[in-house]
């Protein structure tokens, strides 16, 4: 599963096997997995969690929030060059 960044202990990163979802990230500490929390990013707004399986505090998960939405660009280059349009 590639990562595209790491940030506070966490690895953002995506899960090999997306079933033609739409652009998302997972967040976790230690092992990744399918999942794990998932972050969706709508084309017209902010990043909305979808779930928070690995259980995140809220700070922590606020900020990651924040730092997603900064790096949306290179989430979604990442997202076509590792899955295709």
């Amino acid at each position: 599963m590639p990562t595209i960044f790491e940030l506070y202990g966490y690895k953002i990163f995506f899960w090999s096997n997306e079933n033609n979802e739409p652009i998302h990230v997972h967040v976790s500490k230690g092992k990744q997995s399918g999942d794990a929390t998932k972050i969706w990013l709508p084309p017209e707004s902010n990043p909305v969690v979808a779930h928070n399986n690995s259980r995140i505090p809220q700070k922590d998960l606020t900020r990651i929030l924040k730092s997603v939405a900064q790096n949306r660009e290179t989430i979604v280059t990442r997202w076509y060059d590792y899955f295709g349009r």
